[in-house]
């Protein structure tokens, strides 16, 4: 296979990214756009030793019943989303497979992955949206980079943005025109406007913020004017004149309005300032918020330890279903933000604490934490070591897993299975509709070594063997079922036992009807039960 081949290629399955995974010579070939079952030429446009990826040059031959036309027109150009030539049930369905199959490959683990909870309407659920600016200041533009490029791709209209934002867009864009407002050019590093971000909360109110080359902006009060009938409630600039790929400079500047955004969220209110993390999907996340309470089951007298509690949304939930809730966070900023949500609400038993947590929770659970639920909700990159060994050294009843990424989420639930927790149940949540994205919920309880699982047995008298202070007939055919995964009868152990010279009661094997046909012990259930015999040391 070389590079600008052009072969026809049918996609077996998904990958990751929602792109189709197709065969050729046992070589795989990721080719975006291709559904499952669908046949198509593809170019081939890189190679690599054991995989390589293509570009679609025809449209399938018979599409997918799962094949749906795009309701964007950049799509897929902005590269924002991966999945809008799909029907959304269909998404759902991939993103589930994804988690199961990340438990089996790389956790080596078997789950039970539930239905993935969707969007009763999949659209305009972004209440932040971040547009860099292109473009000249004859001809501006607002929109979003390529995948894996600075190529603006023109995108005022986004169906996942909320909808005040497109009308935003326009009257910035109409702002520039006006008063010939340069874009910024990364390759020269001049011009000012770098980007327009807006937030919008859940009463259509918004904050807008410039981020600007330069310390002053030229016309801000025309701009203002044109906001504030839009719902633009606070108005800043952002100084950055860094050559950076990042978004936000160091210094806001309030030009019109409220200094903070008000907003809701699980029945609590925060202030939002410009920089401020938060939710995304303001309706998903109540949903995966509402699972992971559901999976800590709190009780009153209980402890909570949230790590990467972040400005503690769900510390602050859950502390009104506990005693006590600790947070764990290393931005100083949203700690901060974090203990002012806690005043803001009326919540008095939470502590946050301001740290690495792969640093700060070992030495608290040295200092003697222990609590009764521990919620983590790390970056994508997962947990570190030592917070896995301080979880399990802090043996909490429920580890509440909620993560963002399912492939590190298996591989930390395979080290926590090795440290004595076992899954119990795992529910996906889609927070971003039409991307590869999925958030999971996973709950894990640690089996301890006190733990133990009372018995009752009924036993007739010729269950009671001679050698009965080494093992019953029920306690060998435990043994065997669970090492062996198959039954075996009294009668079976009764002749294993007498082939062995162990002596049974006289008669036990004899049937009630002298005529009858007699079962014999199959040679490998003879083997088992041998196997057990040795085992509780009764040969």
């Amino acid at each position: 296979m070389r590079k600008n081949d052009v072969l026809s290629l049918v996609a077996e399955n998904l990958g990751a990214e929602m792109e189709g995974v197709c065969r050729h010579d046992g070589m795989a070939v990721f080719v975006p756009g291709l559904l499952p079952g669908e046949k198509a030429d593809v170019r081939i446009v890189r190679v690599e030793k054991r995989y390589a990826f293509g570009r679609l040059e025809s449209a399938p031959e018979v599409p997918s019943p799962s094949r749906r036309p795009s309701d964007c027109p950049a799509y897929p150009q902005c590269g924002g989303c991966t999945a809008r030539h799909m029907t959304y049930a269909a998404t759902l369905e991939a993103k589930r497979q994804h988690v199961l199959d990340c438990f089996a490959r790389i956790g080596h683990l078997s789950v039970e992955v539930p239905p993935v909870l969707g969007m009763e309407d999949p659209l305009c659920y972004r209440n932040k949206t971040a547009l860099p600016a292109g473009g000249t200041a004859e001809a501006p533009l607002l929109g979003f980079f390529a995948p894996r490029s600075h190529r603006l791709v023109p995108a005022v209209h986004c169906p996942n943005a909320m909808r005040p934002t497109e009308r935003i867009a326009e009257a910035v864009l109409a702002w520039m025109r006006q008063f010939r407002i340069a874009p910024y050019d990364e390759a020269t590093g001049q011009g000012l406007l770098r980007h327009l971000v807006v937030r919008i909360n859940r009463k259509q109110e918004a904050m807008a913020t410039l981020v600007v080359n330069g310390k002053t902006l030229p016309h801000a009060a025309e701009l203002s004017g044109a906001l504030a009938p839009l719902g633009v409630v606070s108005l800043y600039m952002n100084e950055n004149t860094r050559r950076t790929n990042v978004i936000f400079g160091d210094r806001f500047r309030l030009l019109s309005g409220e200094e903070t955004l008000t907003d809701t969220l699980c029945g609590l209110t925060f202030d939002l300032s410009p920089a401020s993390f938060f939710q995304v999907n303001p309706r998903q996340t109540e949903t995966l918020y509402a699972t992971a309470l559901a999976f800590a089951d709190l009780r009153l007298s209980d402890t909570l330890c949230d790590v990467y509690c972040g400005a503690g949304t769900i510390t602050l939930m859950m502390a009104r279903h506990c005693r006590q809730a600790v947070g764990v966070e290393i931005v100083p900023s949203a700690v901060e933000n974090a203990r002012q949500n806690a005043r803001r609400n009326g919540v008095p038993n939470v502590l946050f604490h301001e740290g690495k947590a792969e640093d700060l929770l070992p030495e608290m659970v040295r200092d003697g934490l222990r609590p009764n639920v521990i919620v983590v909700d790390p970056p994508r990159k997962g947990l570190e070591l030592p917070v896995i060994e301080a979880i399990a050294e802090a043996k909490p009843d429920r580890l509440v897993y909620v993560s963002c990424n399912p492939a590190t989420q298996a591989r930390d639930a395979a080290l926590l299975k090795e440290k004595g927790f076992l899954i119990q149940k795992i529910q996906p949540v889609d927070m971003f509709p039409f991307t590869s994205h999925v958030e999971t919920v996973l709950l894990m309880s640690q089996q301890k070594p006190d733990d133990t699982i009372h018995v009752g047995i009924d036993l007739k008298p010729e269950d009671v063997t001679v050698a009965e202070s080494k093992a019953t007939y029920a306690e060998l055919q435990a043994y065997i079922e669970e090492k062996y995964s198959f039954k075996v009868s009294n009668l079976y152990i009764a002749q294993a036992k007498a082939a062995l010279g162990i002596k049974e009661r006289e008669n036990y094997n004899k049937p009630k009807n002298p005529n009858s046909k007699k079962l014999v012990c199959p040679p490998d259930k003879m083997a088992a039960i041998q196997e057990a015999l040795s085992n509780f040391k009764m040969i």
